[in-house]
């Protein structure tokens, strides 16, 4: 009679076990060991998990979500675009390196790069799932930088975690992107992106499909000129660039907080959330204000919310078209008063000071010419509309950038004490310098 009682304990047990959503096995796969069903990697923590999901029960993918949250909220998915629709799905570390998921009919439906020369397999490869949501593939299980053959974190859906990179590798020629979810349901690529523009000066934009909607302000070596936020004691932002890459990051200052950056498809904007009382917080987005829509004022406008109509032409400069500025449309811009006399002390500059910089991609970088410097060669080129500094790490000015095109998306807060020194006929400097106007 024990024995039956054991016995069906023990059926019990293995029963219960077989129909619960999710068995954490373990945190790391090798070439000996895979996942399907309902098994799945959890991190050494307990902080996230990995292994498939159906959003909607007739598509199947493999991603990592909080495994302590009990709606699971998603950070990655690896074939996004290619779901699984002959379940249940199997997910195989191969000889050669690379992460495989098949469906039950044994065909390829996602696959990882293959390694690189430099990260050759050997017989003790692993991909663990880490703390920090990162699912690593280390070609001799070490887990060290140099042992890296492949990372979720090059790989990005829609969201940015602590120490992922959103930018762009120029070594290595990878794209850091987050692009929304189709659908809350649905975690195809979706139609808003946010993605870095390298150029003269760097700077992050959301796209809704080909159409810019909001910028965030070059970087000119102290912050984002139009993210003015971005310090927090939760948070430590950071923003890189060298020859090699560019990137924006993050870190958060308490390991107990959860937070996530990502482009939310249904309201249409990028959006930092924390996790506090049992709720996902948004704790800010972009674009916020009507200010922050991309180039809303046109060429040579900037915004104000302080102001009414938000548009205003720059000094020196009257609307393209006043019948459609009084009429609150201000994408047309803004013109000069007084043409450029493009010969020497026929012109001059005026400073907009704190002002987000107009947006620099297409502009000329000077990394070691001084602003004085700078000054003169704006005068000497007569498309230069304007210039500033490059750099202002540390609050010190290093460096120039002259814009020779249009100015756009200008609008009063930097976070940086910075001028834009906008180039006009010195007739138009000396009025707006005996009218008292500074700006």
């Amino acid at each position: 009679m024990r024995t039956r009682a054991l016995s069906l304990l023990l059926a019990l047990a293995l029963a219960g076990s077989f129909f619960s959503p999710s068995v954490a096995i373990t945190d790391t796969i090798d070439l000996t060991t895979s996942i399907t069903g309902n098994q799945t990697l959890l991190s050494a923590g307990g902080v996230f998990q990995l292994g498939f999901f159906s959003p909607t029960g007739a598509r199947t993918y493999l991603g990592i979500w909080y495994a302590s949250i009990p709606n699971k909220t998603i950070v990655w998915v690896a074939n996004r675009n290619n779901p699984l629709v002959r379940t249940p799905g199997v997910l195989n570390l191969t000889s050669d390196g690379r992460l495989v998921i098949f469906d039950r009919r044994n065909s390829t439906v996602w696959s990882s790069p293959a390694p690189t020369t430099e990260n050759q397999i050997t017989t003790r490869a692993a991909a663990q799932l880490r703390d920090n949501g990162n699912f690593l593939l280390s070609s001799d299980g070490s887990g060290s930088p140099e042992s890296v053959a492949w990372q979720s974190f090059d790989y990005p859906t829609d969201t940015l975690l602590p120490g992922m990179k959103l930018g762009m590798d120029l070594k290595k020629r990878l794209n850091w992107n987050i692009t929304s979810w189709s659908s809350a349901t649905d975690p195809s690529s979706g139609i808003y992106t946010f993605k870095l523009i390298m150029g003269g000066l760097p700077e992050f934009f959301l796209f809704r499909g080909p159409e810019v909607i909001y910028a965030s302000g070059p970087f000119n070596g102290a912050g984002l000129t139009g993210v003015p936020n971005l310090r927090s004691p939760s948070f430590v932002f950071k923003v890189v660039s060298t020859r090699d890459e560019t990137y924006y990051s993050y870190a958060v200052t308490d390991p107990s907080l959860l937070s996530r950056f990502a482009v939310n498809g249904e309201a249409g904007r990028v959006q930092r959330y924390v996790w506090t009382n049992g709720n996902w917080s948004s704790f800010w987005y972009y674009p916020s204000d009507p200010c922050d829509s991309y180039a809303m004022c046109g060429p040579f406008g900037y915004c104000d919310m302080t102001a009414t109509p938000l548009c205003s032409c720059l000094p020196g400069f009257r609307p393209l078209s006043q019948q459609r500025w009084d009429l609150r449309d201000a994408t047309g811009g803004c013109v000069r008063s007084t043409k450029l006399t493009c010969a020497g002390a026929g012109d001059g500059f005026w400073p907009m000071d704190r002002m987000k910089l107009p947006q620099a991609t297409n502009a000329t970088m000077y990394a070691d010419m001084a602003l004085d410097r700078c000054r003169q060669v704006c005068l000497a080129n007569c498309s230069c509309r304007a210039y500033s500094a490059a750099n202002m790490s540390g609050g010190v000015s290093r460096g120039c950038v002259i814009w020779g095109i249009d100015l756009l998306d200008m609008r009063q807060y930097s976070g940086v004490v910075q001028d834009v020194y906008i180039r006009l006929a010195q007739s138009e400097v000396d009025a707006l310098s005996a009218a008292g106007l500074y700006f």
